[in-house]
């Protein structure tokens, strides 16, 4: 996966609850950074995501559905809220790079820190 089409789901996520707050942004331009991409990419990306022709797109590779899916719930703690748009669309992601639920909760617990009983 492209690290731009990375960069433009973040966006997608950060904009879903319809505010772009300073927190994400924030986070975005960090990850913006960490990607290697430019101040361009992100104004590009912020644009993709704004438009009417905004989805995401996800990688093959379980690794980088991981660290995908680790970014998105990033993002979507960013602002320290999460709307239930937000909740859905990390759902509908997670479903369609097909995603079990106790992979899904052992990512959440390694990103939160909760240890395994």
């Amino acid at each position: 996966m492209q690290h731009l089409d990375h960069l433009k789901n973040l966006v997608i996520m950060a904009a879903a609850d319809g505010n772009l707050n300073e927190q994400e942004i924030a986070l975005l331009v960090d990850r913006c950074s960490a990607l290697g991409l430019q101040e361009e990419d992100l104004e590009k990306a912020i644009a993709f995501a704004l438009s009417g022709e905004a989805k995401l797109r996800f990688p093959v590779d379980r690794a980088e559905q991981n660290r995908m899916l680790a970014d998105l719930m990033r993002m979507m703690a960013a602002d320290g809220k999460l709307a239930e748009v937000e909740k859905r669309l990390f759902a509908l992601a997670a479903a369609k790079m097909g995603i079990e639920k106790s992979e899904l909760e052992t990512l959440i617990d390694q990103l939160v820190g909760t240890p395994k009983d």
